[in-house]
């Protein structure tokens, strides 16, 4: 098929248009494979039952590649006057006015977005359908953004913090980033506001730094890291982004951000690009984040808990 034919998708009621799915998104060489815009929407399509569920009523931020990888990088927040109506939006506050996300709640939209070259897709962690609405965000995440590819030292931050999270009564599920490092996903039950949940995260990652001073900071400048793990939890403020389960990365081999089981975690072949395109559906299969509760965990408790452990610390920072 030659980068200029055409062909159509059915998705439910809807039947979506990939326009040039010869083209190539992700070059191929030196043992990396290539991908194309048709392998792209053939990957949305098939992680479809298991990627939605991580992103339905969530506003996205769209991290699109028209001429593909090696290309210009477009992140795009407001949603197009020519997509089409079927598609979800979530109009969102902004300093001086608004911005109106797309929402993807269905396979059509995925196949609609692989054809505009989105790669990534950024969710942000509340929902619009849910009680107290955008403001109260129903997932906390830890970002353990590692000095390079040490993912040596992301497995053992991601012991580490699951232990701490433990004490804390919080369940804790593992994603590769398909970059570098890896995410720990908690469920909340979305009674906090982003404030206050982006005040607790720092709070865990300032007790499990000092837990472990020499191998773990909160730093934000990487001057001051001195080759220490970053726990990084500012994707948790309003309007703030994570990477969605699942999702393709903007890098070469189209490696994907997969859920791992705990176990997965401490393999010797696992690390932040394993899985790719050509594998991530098999992983999903797996169901790793069976064990996770549906329902979010409340913080109250959790808060209390964590008072205690930051008083054995002597730690007296206020806030992030």
């Amino acid at each position: 098929m030659s980068p200029g034919d055409a062909r159509t998708v059915r998705a439910g009621r809807r039947t979506v248009r990939i326009q040039r799915p010869g083209k190539v998104l992700f070059p191929g060489g030196a043992g990396v494979a290539e991908y194309t815009k048709g392998d792209l929407a053939d990957y949305y399509r098939a992680v479809a039952p298991w990627l939605l569920p991580h992103v339905r009523g969530r506003p996205l931020m769209l991290e699109r590649h028209p001429d593909g990888v090696d290309g210009p990088r477009f992140m795009q927040k407001n949603t197009p006057d020519h997509y089409p109506d079927w598609i979800g939006r979530a109009e969102v506050a902004k300093e001086g006015g608004t911005v109106t996300h797309v929402v993807c709640d269905d396979t059509a939209t995925l196949l609609f977005l692989a054809d505009q070259a989105c790669l990534t897709l950024h969710r942000w962690l509340s929902r619009t359908d849910r009680a107290g609405g955008l403001d109260h965000p129903d997932r906390l995440v830890f970002d353990l953004d590692p000095p390079g590819d040490d993912f040596a030292a992301v497995r053992q931050a991601a012991g580490w913090l699951r232990e701490l999270l433990d004490e804390l009564g919080l369940p804790a599920a593992p994603m590769t980033t398909g970059s570098r490092g890896l995410h720990l996903v908690t469920p909340l039950d979305g009674r906090q506001d982003f404030d206050e949940v982006r005040r607790f995260a720092h709070e865990v990652a300032e007790v499990a730094e000092s837990r472990h001073p020499d191998r773990l900071t909160t730093a934000a400048r990487k001057s001051d890291r001195g080759g220490r793990l970053y726990l990084d939890v500012q994707r948790n403020g309003y309007a703030q982004t994570a990477v969605a389960p699942y999702t393709v990365r903007a890098l070469p081999g189209a490696p994907v951000a997969v859920p791992l089981a705990w176990e997965q975690v401490d393999e010797p072949g696992t690390n932040a690009r394993h899985w790719t395109i050509a594998d991530a559906v098999d992983q999903a299969r797996t169901e790793p984040w069976a064990a996770l509760p549906v329902r979010g965990r409340s913080l109250n408790t959790a808060r209390s808990r964590l008072a205690t452990l930051r008083g054995d610390a002597d730690i007296h920072s206020d806030q992030a």
